[in-house]
């Protein structure tokens, strides 16, 4: 069963017993728990139904226990379990967990409470007899990063909840100046629909003056400029990251990151893996990857090498004090841009 499936049976008042959350995208995980709050327990009863647990802390047995307890004054519980490193590799926990307990309880779950499971890490740990259990009995979610195209039009869904529309291109804009980050992303959409007003139209101008961009979302866009032959809207963000008083052999290390990116972005399509696996191989979002593949389109795979090795030399001459910082990284930018 995916998310969407999921919610619509929660929705319905299809509740199972059992969840597994796991993904990178702890948003919508929280999203998604928040959800069930909302649809399993009434206002009322939440004070006293919603039971938070921390396997860290707590050891698997004493949730079952809660979960076997009959429900006091509310008619059904929800208990919330976090670091639920059981179901997956890497972390030891300091508990000692009864995993068998768990086993048996799934095999017949009380009707009147509901165990979400809030388990870390991007995937779960196929080899051990829990999780292949888990897959059996309970539902088990992936929370992955949206696609390229999915984060746009989630940008959009958002708004348009505020009764408010965006201006072509603007949720590109977005994305250029907060990042990838849904948690974030949703904090600007809403500050931009308040200052747009119920009805109204996010415009790319609204974003530029009300979006403070990080130095990563800086370097991003100067290397987007550098791409395409705009050196003069790259050396204005190269001056406003140095006004921020960042590092110029900081900002050199991300434009030979990003170069670096667009490489194995340009390699590995090259090799017929999809934007997914991409993103997946190299741990990045999937949007990045899209724009890096669309930066890498205009320079051949020659260019990219020469240029990572320019960076890699003006990196030692910058910390050898070779070359004055500023105007090294100055010049760079000037040659790249030609």
């Amino acid at each position: 069963m995916d998310v969407k499936s999921a919610t619509k049976a929660i929705r319905s008042g299809e509740t199972a017993p059992i969840y597994v959350l796991y993904g990178t995208e702890k948003y919508q995980i929280q999203q998604f728990t928040d959800m069930l709050k909302e649809q399993v327990i009434e206002e009322e009863h939440r004070d006293f139904a919603i039971i938070p647990y921390d396997l860290s802390e707590t050891a698997v047995e004493v949730v079952i226990e809660e979960a076997e307890t009959v429900p006091f004054l509310v008619p059904r519980k929800l208990i919330i379990v976090r670091d639920a490193s059981l179901f997956t590799a890497g972390k030891e926990s300091k508990i000692e967990h009864q995993v068998d307990r768990l086993l048996t309880y799934m095999e017949n779950p009380a009707d009147y409470s509901t165990i979400v499971f809030l388990a870390q890490g991007d995937k779960l740990d196929e080899r051990k007899k829990l999780v292949k259990a888990v897959k059996k009995q309970a539902v088990v979610l992936a929370f992955a990063p949206l696609s390229g195209d999915e984060l746009l039009n989630w940008i959009v869904k958002l708004a348009k909840k505020r009764d408010v529309s965006l201006e072509t291109g603007a949720a590109e804009t977005l994305i250029s100046y907060a990042g990838t980050g849904l948690q974030t992303l949703s904090a600007e959409v809403d500050k931009l629909c308040l200052f747009a007003g119920n009805g109204g139209t996010i415009r790319r101008a609204d974003i530029e003056s009300l979006v403070a961009r990080s130095t990563e979302q800086n370097v991003f866009s100067l290397v987007e400029e550098l791409a395409n032959l705009r050196l003069e809207k790259a050396l204005a963000l190269f001056y406003e990251l140095l006004k921020q008083r960042e590092e110029p052999i900081k900002i050199a290390a991300l434009i030979a990151r990003q170069f670096r990116i667009m490489i194995q972005v340009k390699e590995l399509g090259q090799q017929s893996y999809s934007q997914q696996q991409i993103a997946s191989q190299l741990g990045l979002h999937p949007y990045a990857v899209k724009i890096a593949g669309e930066q890498a389109r205009k320079f051949q795979p020659e260019r990219l090498r020469m240029i990572l090795s320019h960076l890699s030399e003006l990196d030692y001459q910058m910390k050898t004090g070779a070359v004055d910082k500023v105007l090294g990284l100055e010049l760079f930018l000037l040659r790249l841009g030609a």
